[in-house]
């Protein structure tokens, strides 16, 4: 019996240990950990939220939150996220019963004599956090993506927890509200009107959201639906061709969304808001999805580059309500998935409504340059990543799951067959509809319709990083192709193989043979292309489909160039031109300038035009000395007035124009910029807004230390107020006292004064532009020393462009040096974080082997 106790107690005592060891660790941010034992233990969550805003921006808003919910293990404390300090919280109860308040670590720990198992509730009154809120002198906006619910109010904040929302809000009287759920009804309270919503759908907490300010509401029924619209915009012409539009297109894109996935449209309601200056260009809250304003409302200067982005960002944040919304990833290193079908049915809208050739355009144009520009780095990152705790999310985001993943898909959907790859899609929101997926099981639906080894094809594309360099061989005779290969090999790392379909094409005189591509190994043989004519050239890539890069052929003139008849086969040889150069085989980034400045007349598809002079300015600025750049920037300036001239649309001339004012240096042209500016009398056939005189008088500051009262004059101009508080905003930036921009730069290293990221990102590309860059150079280690704080506090998208915005138009060694320096000191720093800084740094690293 003895004996017995001795090996029990010990038995105990181990039991005990194993029990302590697997109590959760309470840290900041929300652990995988944490959110694996909390999906385990937690169920059927229900919030009932209310939030008091005040009239004054700088009063606090006061706060209180129920949360039941079902929980089926209380062995160890319950942490629930809050972003706050403890002062923030009021009071609280924990079923029905006073609790003391315990926050560590940014979690309010409930202790476990507190719950049970089955039916909780925890009440707290709180004072909300502020930032997330994005409040204004009279609108706010919640915005809780990827992990921000928390700082706000307390919550479980992971994608996994879907709860139901019930909020009421009070805010001034005579402010207007949106939200995700439906409006019950509204009361008044002195100055205040309190609005109380009906639940919501099934939600996680950073699709909850909610506006509230002086907002213009329009509502319309198209189609059988209710929708509703909230926005700030005053310029009549531009409300009066916008609002319409705007309608139209969100029924549009929900009619085409639910034929394709064979789900009807998944949530209680419809509601958009048109915000200025908003972070992103929109977010996809169910009922209250958020815009950036400027995207929104155009007028009839509108190009045709801003009225098709319109059309996909639309259908991108209506396609969210499937992929994202309806069904939602399980952890945030699956967010590229809910990105990558919100673009590829975005791209597949955008095809059902402005036809096939603008789509085929348009995919390459915007997909390919976006992704090459983080996958040539040498801070690459594959699209899907590792995530240890939630408040790294942001680090996710980026080119690679927003470009590189629609081209991944539309080469998967090509591997599988249309059809197939829509069934395998459909399976996959018919099972997991209103709960959450990953990419594996994403995989295993799509495997049941298709015998292709999808594990190895995503190994390579969605595991790795980097891309193909693709070569070629071909020999002939008689003046017939009598052999003709194709290979591949990684650019960087180890060799691999990226499966994929293209095409080239044969170019005769007067016609083209095609030539299908299925690179499906380390070199294919094109047999179909034996026994063919020799043609004058080959164009690599004809339809654009194809990743990587490929071979240059410096043997096709700029007049066959220009007149080869496809936008796509044109967009293609530009786009790989641009990138060969990069990597410092093709062309001279001198040799590359003189070529595409040849089709700034020739070049007429509208946006083709404007990636032309996009890249021609890079060229201009970042990759030619700054002798040879005042060598010749006279004769690059007539040609852009020249061609801006002879351009028959009016669009292709505003992009030239455009182009001209981002480029000019000499006397002759700074007086023809400003007398444009003065008189408002643009050139013949050019359409200016008031946006458009804002972006002129910001240009002619920046080149002149006796001009800069354009700024004052152009502020008397401008009649809508957030317009005028952003050109106020961005006044020091532009001042010729070197000192008040130093003092400007200084008050951005305080988290209040980045705020408006829109703001602040513009002024950062005045403040480093090359002409003001011998008084900037010192801003550079001072702005790489504040990147671990721009991680902690700014949205997802905001460290990446603080880095591109800092470096991203210098050339110099000493820059690059400040760069290597910064890494050497710095060898702990966050590997995500070090991978944008790579990416960001990439122009001014190249620029030391390219440029001579």
């Amino acid at each position: 019996m003895k004996i017995f106790l001795t090996a029990t107690a010990i038995l105990l005592s181990h039991f005990f240990v194993l029990a302590q060891e697997a109590a959760l660790p309470v840290q900041p941010g929300v652990s995988l950990s944490l959110a694996k034992y909390r999906k385990a233990a937690v169920h059927n969550i229900k919030y009932k939220v209310e939030f008091k805003v005040p009239e004054l921006k700088n009063d606090p808003v006061d706060g209180s939150v129920s949360i039941s919910f079902s929980l089926s293990d209380n062995a160890q404390p319950l942490q629930l996220d809050f972003k706050q300090p403890v002062s923030q919280v009021i009071k609280m109860e924990v079923n029905g019963h006073p609790a003391a308040v315990n926050l560590k670590h940014e979690h309010i720990l409930i202790e476990t004599p507190a719950l049970k198992k089955g039916a909780n509730e925890i009440k707290i009154n709180f004072i909300a956090g502020n930032a997330s809120l994005n409040r204004n002198d009279d609108y706010l906006y919640a915005l809780f993506v990827p992990d921000h619910a928390r700082s706000v109010f307390p919550c479980f904040d992971q994608p996994d927890l879907k709860a139901i929302f019930r909020l009421s809000l009070r805010v001034p009287a005579g402010w207007k509200v949106l939200a995700n759920g439906i409006l019950k009804d509204s009361l008044a309270e002195g100055f205040y009107k309190i609005y109380h919503f009906m639940p919501s759908d099934q939600l996680p907490t950073y699709l909850f959201s909610f506006t509230a300010g002086q907002y213009e509401s329009v509502k319309k029924r198209i189609d059988g639906r209710d929708m509703e619209f909230l926005y700030r915009e005053t310029d009549e012409k531009k409300i009066k061709l916008s609002l319409d539009s705007v309608f139209d297109l969100h029924s549009r894109a929900i009619n085409f969304l639910e034929n394709w996935t064979g789900i009807k449209y998944p949530f209680q309601k419809t509601g958009f808001v048109a915000i200025p200056d908003f972070q992103f260009g929109g977010m996809e809250h169910p009922g209250e999805v958020q815009y950036k304003a400027s995207s929104l409302f155009l007028d009839d200067a509108a190009t045709k580059e801003q009225l098709i982005s319109r059309v996909n960002l639309i259908s991108h944040e209506t396609a969210h309500m499937w992929f994202g919304d309806m069904v939602t990833m399980r952890w945030f290193n699956d967010v590229w998935m809910k990105e990558v079908f919100a673009n590829f049915m975005a791209d597949k809208v955008t095809e059902k409504l402005m036809g096939e050739e603008t789509f085929n355009l348009k995919f390459v144009q915007d997909h390919y340059p976006a992704a090459y520009a983080v996958d040539r780095t040498a801070g690459a990152n594959p699209i899907r990543q590792q995530l240890d705790n939630l408040r790294d999310a942001g680090s996710m985001y980026g080119n690679i799951i927003y470009h590189k993943t629609p081209i991944m898909m539309r080469q998967l959907e090509q591997l599988m067959g249309a059809d197939n790859f829509q069934a395998g899609v459909r399976e996959y929101l018919k099972k997991y509809a209103y709960g959450n997926a990953s990419w594996p099981e994403m995989v295993a639906c799509l495997g049941h319709h298709t015998r292709a080894d999808l594990d190895a094809w995503n190994n390579v594309w969605v595991n790795e990083t980097g891309r193909p360099v693709i070569n070629a061989e071909v020999q002939y005779a008689s003046d017939k192709i009598s052999s003709f290969s194709v290979s591949q090999h990684a650019e960087k790392g180890t060799n691999r193989i990226w499966p994929q379909l293209f095409e080239l094409a044969l170019v005769y005189a007067d016609h083209q043979e095609v030539v299908p591509v299925n690179l499906n190994t380390q070199v294919i043989n094109l047999k179909n292309a034996v026994g063919k004519a020799k043609p004058l050239y080959i164009i690599y890539n004809s339809n654009g489909l194809g990743y990587g890069l490929f071979p240059v052929n410096k043997d096709l003139r700029p007049d066959q160039l220009f007149a080869l008849k496809s936008p796509v086969q044109r967009a293609a040889i530009y786009i790989n031109a641009y990138e060969n150069m990069l990597n410092g085989t093709g062309y001279t980034p001198t040799g590359l300038l003189e070529l595409f400045e040849k089709g700034l007349c020739l070049e007429k598809e509208e946006t083709n035009l404007r990636m032309l002079t996009g890249y021609v300015a890079t060229l201009y600025w970042e990759f030619i000395t700054p002798a040879s750049r005042n060598a010749c920037a006279e004769i690059l300036e007539q040609l852009l007035w020249t061609a801006m001239e002879q351009q028959p649309a009016a669009n292709n001339k505003k992009v030239l124009f455009n182009a001209y004012q981002n480029i000019y240096q000499s006397k002759s042209a700074a007086k023809r910029i400003y007398e444009v500016w003065e008189d408002q009398l643009p050139p013949d056939g050019v359409k200016l807004t008031e946006e458009d005189y804002t972006g002129m008088a910001l240009v002619i500051a920046l080149r002149s230390d006796t001009l800069t009262q354009v700024l004052k004059q152009q502020e008397g101009r401008i009649k809508n107020a957030d317009r005028k508080k952003r050109l106020e905003f961005l006044m020091p930036a532009l001042s010729p006292d070197v000192s008040e921009r130093d003092a400007f730069f200084n008050t951005l290293k305080e988290r209040k004064n980045r705020a408006k990221e829109s703001w602040v990102l513009s002024a950062l590309g005045y403040l480093h532009h090359p002409l003001r860059q011998s008084t900037a150079l010192k801003y550079v280690p001072e702005s790489l020393n504040l990147l671990e704080e721009v991680q902690a506090t700014g949205d997802i998208f905001f460290p990446q462009s603080f880095i591109n915005a800092t470096l991203g138009s210098y050339q110099s060694a000493e820059v690059a040096g400040m760069v290597n320096a910064y890494i050497k000191a710095h060898p702990d720093l966050d590997p995500k974080l070090m991978n944008k800084l790579l990416q960001g740094a990439d122009h001014v690293m190249r620029a030391q082997s390219i440029v001579w």
